[in-house]
């Protein structure tokens, strides 16, 4: 790389150094390009916070990864595929709150015809579910689900699910959108459940495909993470980018300016330094990148700004064991915003995997705010934590105070996929299309899992590739 003090010039410009922008760097620099990242804060890797203090280990960001054949494979470039480690048996019901009361969701056929949670209305409108019509229209998610699977589904299984994945309400999200896999089902087979069964009937053939492809069959539909956390990924792409000589990665410096001259990209830091690439990539949250470009389109900033952020703040409490009258044989309980709480839901984190909790101890890891109480995040860490634990005792039939509490805000936490995304998203493509060299991306657009992420970041990294070719 060649340049002053003052100016630097590379192929390919990054700025964000959360996962997405990590994974793009990574695959970049594998094909030696000559790649600059420069992250605001002084750590990499966004919202993926592995904490450890006084013998409790937390995950204050995103808590597991879905294993699936991508991810095995970038672990296994960074040799980091020996040191994954899996829930136990023990995790694998999943509860969700009815009148006060954690219910397992059901397992099977058998557990499901006498769940509470589908009731004989439910299973009514599931019987007749094949023979609904089919959208015509986008539509919220909950318009979705009451249309095809009836209000209890929606009550007890969607509304829940949404509020601990997106932090977000199935009355504004787009089914569309927010979960295209459902929307195909219905578009290709004209109904869920006729879809569902087409896919399991084929999943023998993907299964070969997988295996073929070295995807380790006990891998398959599991949830992971590491000893350390998942900042281990991090680290691991981290430490994999330090040995690549035509790759540097620049972190706590924030982009001030960006701007587009003689078919270049300039962008100036906090510190005055000037970089200029061809390829300018924003791996940020849409209102950065959206500010970050005014000067160059305001109308791209306002159809950027536009993405809704709710705050969100994660809520760790210890307890001793004994104290706990729930045996926390799950992954962890999500509560429907009917029952009328706060706290979106709570993970049982040492049940999930070993070493959360110091000996003799059980570890909670909770979320409160999203859509349902976006103000939440403005009460004082004492004011949550004494909300969130009052609220856990009652449920979980908690007889003591906990005795470790560590909380985490995220002031723009999870992009919202609202009705009108997809046609949003659509029109933020078509202005970028305007300025060459422009690339944007991040989890408000390719999905907001830290696996779709990754993906997200090795696909620029081949259309980028692909286009000097």
């Amino acid at each position: 790389m060649r340049g002053d003090t003052q100016t630097e010039q590379q192929s390919v410009l990054i700025v964000g150094g959360g996962i997405t922008g990590l994974s793009l760097a990574l695959a970049l620099g594998r094909h030696k390009k000559s790649v600059t990242l420069v992250e605001a804060d002084e750590q990499l890797g966004g919202n993926i916070r592995s904490v450890k203090e006084q013998g409790w280990h937390m995950e204050l960001g995103p808590n597991t990864l879905m294993a699936k054949p991508s991810l095995h494979q970038l672990l296994k470039s960074l040799d980091l595929s020996d040191k994954v480690i899996f829930p136990p048996l023990t995790s694998r019901k999943r509860y969700v709150v009815k009148d006060g009361v954690p219910v397992a969701l059901p397992a099977d056929l058998k557990s499901a015809l006498s769940s509470p949670l589908i009731g004989i209305e439910g299973w009514r409108h599931l019987i007749s579910e094949p023979f609904r019509k089919v959208a015509s229209s986008e539509e919220t998610l909950a318009a979705f689900v009451r249309r095809r699977l009836g209000k209890n589904i929606l009550n007890h299984f969607v509304d829940p699910f949404v509020s601990g994945v997106y932090a977000g309400s199935p009355e504004k999200l787009s089914a569309q959108a927010a979960f295209p896999r459902l929307h195909r089902l219905e578009q290709n087979y004209g109904s869920l459940l006729l879809g569902a069964i087409s896919l399991m009937l084929n999943s023998r053939k993907q299964r070969i495909k997988d295996r073929e492809s070295g995807f380790p069959d006990a891998w398959r539909g599991k949830i992971v993470s590491f000893p350390g956390g998942l900042s281990t990924l991090v680290e691991g792409i981290r430490e994999e980018l330090s040995r690549l000589d035509n790759v540097r990665v620049i972190t706590g410096c924030r982009v001030e300016k960006v701007e587009q001259n003689d078919r270049v990209w300039r962008v100036v830091d906090q510190r005055g330094q000037m970089r200029v690439a061809h390829q300018l990539v924003l791996a940020t949250p849409a209102h950065v990148s959206g500010s970050l470009l005014e000067p160059v389109s305001p109308e791209l900033r306002s159809e950027l700004a536009s993405i809704v952020y709710p705050s969100l703040a994660a809520v760790a409490l210890g307890y001793p064991d004994q104290s706990i009258k729930h045996p926390l044989d799950g992954f962890g309980m999500l509560i429907p915003s009917q029952e009328k709480k706060q706290t979106l839901g709570a993970l049982f984190s040492s049940t999930l995997f070993p070493n959360r909790a110091p000996e003799g101890h059980v570890l909670f890891t909770c979320f409160i705010g999203g859509r349902r109480n976006p103000m939440a995040v403005e009460n004082s860490d004492q004011q949550l934590e004494n909300l969130v634990s009052e609220e856990l005792r009652e449920m979980l039939d908690i007889q003591a105070r906990p005795v470790f509490t560590k909380v985490a805000r995220w002031a723009n936490a999870i992009p919202q996929y609202d009705v009108g995304h997809l046609t949003r998203i659509a029109k933020i493509d078509d202005i970028a299309e305007r300025y060459k060299g422009l690339h944007l991306m991040g989890n408000w657009r390719d999905g907001i899992s830290v696996g779709d992420c990754i993906d997200s970041g090795f696909s620029m990294a081949h259309r980028l590739i692909t286009a000097e070719r």
